[in-house]
C-alpha cells in the first residue's frame, strides 16, 4: 500500500450517525479519555466532527485547561461549536479550520485524541510528523481506527509511519470494534 491513502472524509451529512446516542455503549468518551486527560491540560482534538469526543475533553480539562478542536470541513466544527456552546463549555475550546496537508495548530499539547481520522489523511506520514511536534515531550497521542473499516495489515502501516516520524508505539485501551494505539513523544 502506498503512503498516499484514498482520502474519504466523512460528509458533514453524515454528522448524525457519528453523535448517535447508542455510539456510546461501544465508544464512551468518558471511559475512553479518562485515563488520559485532567484538569488543566491543553488538549489536541484532531478531526474532532461534530464534536463526540470534544465535548468530554472541554469537561475533563476543566476550566483552567483548553481544548483546540480542528477539522477539515466548517460545518462539522459549526455543529461542534454549537454543542459546546449549548453545554456552557464553549469558552474552554478553540476551533479551528485546517488544510488537508497540514494541522495548522500551535502546541505543545499534553494529549492528543485522532479517532476513526487518520485513514482520513492523504499524507498520513507527514500528519504524524507534524503531531510529534505538537506533543510536548512524554506526552501521548491516542490513535483509534474503526475495525470493520481498517484492516490490521493498513493499521499496521500507520504504526510503522508513527515509528518512523519518531513516535513511540504501544498498545491501546481496548475500545470494541476499534483498532487502537498510543503514540508517545
Amino acid at each position: 500500500m502506498s503512503e498516499q491513502r484514498k482520502h474519504r472524509v466523512c460528509p458533514v451529512e453524515k454528522a448524525g450517525m457519528l453523535d448517535h446516542p447508542l455510539r456510546r455503549l461501544f465508544e464512551n468518551p468518558a471511559r475512553i479519555l479518562g485515563p488520559f486527560v485532567a484538569e488543566g491540560m491543553s488538549v489536541l482534538d484532531f478531526g474532532c466532527g461534530p464534536g463526540y469526543f470534544t465535548l468530554e475533553l472541554a469537561r475533563l480539562v476543566g476550566p483552567s485547561g483548553h481544548v483546540t478542536a480542528v477539522d477539515l470541513q466548517p460545518g462539522m466544527l459549526a455543529k461542534a461549536r454549537q454543542k459546546l456552546d449549548q453545554a456552557g463549555l464553549g469558552e474552554r475550546v478553540t476551533f479551528r479550520a485546517i488544510r488537508a496537508d497540514a494541522i495548522g495548530a500551535v502546541g505543545p499539547f499534553a494529549f492528543a485524541l485522532v479517532f476513526h481520522v487518520l485513514h482520513e489523511v492523504p499524507e498520513p506520514a507527514r500528519f504524524l510528523g507534524e503531531l510529534r511536534s505538537l506533543l510536548a515531550p512524554g506526552r501521548r497521542a491516542l490513535l483509534a481506527e474503526p475495525g470493520y473499516h481498517i484492516g490490521r495489515r493498513e493499521f499496521s502501516v500507520s504504526l510503522d509511519l508513527a515509528r518512523r516520524a519518531g513516535l513511540n508505539v504501544g498498545p491501546g485501551p481496548r475500545i470494541l470494534f476499534n483498532r487502537t494505539a498510543i503514540l508517545e513523544n
